[in-house]
């Protein structure tokens, strides 16, 4: 086994870019909640965007490498360190066999994200390899990581092998070597001060003019009854005009519900496959990594935009991770 799990952390799961085509099924998509941290730690070790990662949550786990590997971590601030000694976030790091990789309680955000060059050697189930951990099945024996559990790698590509051979030439007698080069902090969300990006459902019309206003003008805070399946948020009531009964339909990653108690419900990665609650509103594609990285007690607001504005932001987004991956390879020395 490649790596060993001394200390599983809070919550630390196996994760891809989900399971789809099965909702018709009742199965739930899943998947990185922060799928732009997960897509630019693998790109750092050479990896497909959506090869399988470890995501943590809150507290992260301690995990005892028996061969060299080559990692990067994206997304919360969870101080990393390899056999006590800091790492960096955001860069391709490779570590000697024999070491320890440890993460504490998260200070910024709320989850991290762990890429080894190959990725994570888990069965490959509705062509996903997520955690679906309700259901108990896919990722790590379709479970939370407990300690004691061992961990393969799949073979890295030759981009992998050649950034890890030009790091190791560099450790000498170190147990671990650090990139030169990063993604910088500007390419994550922001989270000083979130604002996400809202589109208009299809019962927006449905709530009174004061809970619209409210739902604009006022900040909602993430409730500790949150989860990968949904961040239930506290805030001004929102209220009908008057009582509807609503059919049960599909729902997507972002659909804001509005349960009798009034309290927005976001759905995310674990979400049902469909919900009867009115819908006010759906966060753009775009703004779901910075949900992900928000924790009980934060503060948000929603701000307006269009179908067509929401779908801009995120094809800059997209557009801006292919150059990385360029970027990368370019700045590491590839062909």
């Amino acid at each position: 086994m490649s790596v060993e799990v001394i200390a599983s952390g809070v919550c630390t799961t196996v994760q891809d870019e989900g399971r789809y085509g099965f909702q018709q099924y009742g199965v739930i998509v899943g998947g990185a909640m922060d799928s732009v941290s997960m897509r630019l730690a693998n790109l750092l070790v050479g990896n497909q965007a959506e090869e399988a990662v470890l995501e943590m949550t809150l507290k992260g786990p301690s995990l005892l490498f028996h061969e060299d590997l080559l990692v990067a971590v994206c997304g919360g601030d969870f101080a990393p360190s390899v056999d006590g000694k800091k790492i960096a976030r955001n860069r391709a790091v490779w570590v000697r066999k024999g070491s320890t990789l440890q993460f504490s309680h998260v200070k910024e955000g709320c989850r991290a994200y762990l890429a080894v060059a190959g990725g994570w050697d888990v069965p490959v189930v509705m062509n996903s390899r997520s955690t679906n951990f309700r259901a108990g099945f896919g990722g790590h024996e379709g479970r939370i990581l407990r300690e004691n559990d061992r961990l393969r790698i799949n073979r890295p590509g030759e981009f992998s092998r050649f950034l890890a051979s030009r790091l190791a030439r560099q450790a000498g007698s170190s147990a671990v070597v650090q990139a030169g080069w990063y993604i910088p902090e500007s390419v994550f969300p922001d989270l000083s001060d979130p604002v996400v990006r809202v589109m208009r459902g299809e019962q927006y019309g449905d709530f009174s003019e004061e809970s619209r206003r409210q739902f604009w003008d006022q900040p909602y805070y993430v409730s500790p009854q949150s989860d990968r399946m949904g961040y239930r948020l506290a805030g001004p009531k929102l209220s009908l005009s008057a009582p509807r009964e609503l059919t049960s339909e599909a729902v997507t990653a972002g659909t804001i519900q509005v349960p009798p108690s009034g309290q927005p419900i976001i759905l995310l990665a674990d979400r049902q496959t469909i919900g009867g609650y009115p819908k006010i509103g759906y966060v753009a594609t775009v703004d779901l990594p910075l949900f992900a990285q928000l924790k009980p007690g934060d503060a948000l607001r929603f701000q307006e935009v269009s179908v067509g504005e929401a779908q801009r932001a995120l094809y800059e987004r997209e557009r801006e991770l292919k150059q990385l991956q360029v970027a990368i390879q370019l700045t590491a020395g590839w062909r």
